[in-house]
Parts: structure tokens; sequence; C-alpha cells
């Protein structure tokens, strides 16, 4: 089960396991991971890439440590909905992690999140140079974020659910 879906996930994940957003590039990938309670995802600093072996190792041992059960990952899916080379790059990624590890991924639309991420930075005041280190774990949050409060709504639907269901 090395791809899944957000509502697959909904029920896979239990109390304690962490879940990471990957904003995938083509010089680093943007890492953040989420609080326990799936409110928040917290940017943490990119991974620059080398080679796909060195790359998964040093993601790897970063999930590992961090106690991560799920990796949602970005996929950057044209505007007009259409998949070019870099969604094909990111799924190629996935394969290729697939081999290495059980953690699931699940894949996430990230239209307009390098554009979100870069707005929020600017809106904070940081300075051009300080943007573009910290642009994609800012995108990588805005894709975790994203998948987090689709969590949040498919959990808060199976509790009212059942409640109906004791009545």
């Amino acid at each position: 089960m090395t791809v899944t879906t957000i509502e697959q996930l909904a029920t896979d994940l239990s109390y304690g396991q962490l879940v990471a957003g990957l904003d995938l590039g083509t010089k680093t990938i943007g890492i953040a991971i989420s609080d326990l309670s799936y409110s928040f995802a917290h940017p943490r600093p990119v991974l620059k890439r080398t080679k796909f072996t060195q790359d998964a190792q040093e993601l790897l041992e970063l999930l590992k440590k961090e106690k991560v059960a799920a990796a949602v990952i970005g996929l950057p899916v044209n505007m007009d909905g259409s998949e070019g080379p870099r969604v094909q790059a990111t799924r190629a990624f996935v394969r290729n992690m697939e081999k290495l590890t059980d953690i699931p991924f699940i894949y996430w639309d990230e239209r307009l999140s390098t554009v979100a991420a870069q707005r929020a930075l600017i809106g904070m005041d940081v300075s051009r140079a300080k943007r573009a280190e910290r642009i994609d774990s800012a995108a990588a949050s805005f894709i975790l974020q994203g998948a987090l409060d689709r969590l949040h709504r498919l959990q808060s639907d199976a509790a009212r659910d059942q409640s109906d269901q004791s009545y």
C-alpha cells in the first residue's frame, strides 16, 4: 500500500502518527510535518537534491526520525488539469520510493501552492534571499495543510455518521 488516498489515510491513521508534506523540486525537496492533532503543518529545512539514492536515504532518515506514518506529495498538475513532465517525474519518484519504504504516499494537487507560499512569505516581509531558501518548505506546508484540512473534514464526517447510527 504505497500509494493511497486521503480518504483511506483518514481511516488508517492512529494517534501519535505524523504526516509529512513534500514539495518535490528539481533542486530541493520541501518538507513539512504535521502536529499530533493534524491541525497544523510545520515547515522543516529543505533537502538539497543530488541523486535519487542519496535523496531517498536522507528523506527516509528524516521521516523515520519524525515518526511519519504517511507522506502527502504535491502533484504539479498544470492549471488546465493536464499532466506534464513534472507530474511524470513526481510519479517516478514515488514509484522508486515504493521499493524502499512501506510509508504510504498520497498525491495532492499542488496547483498554486508555490504562489500561496510566496505571497505568505512576502506578507511576512521575508527578504527575497530568504524567500528563495524557504519557498519549497513553505509550499510543502501549504500542500500538507490542505491535506490536513481534508483529513479533519473526513474524520468529522465519520464521527457524525457513527453518532447518527447509534440513535
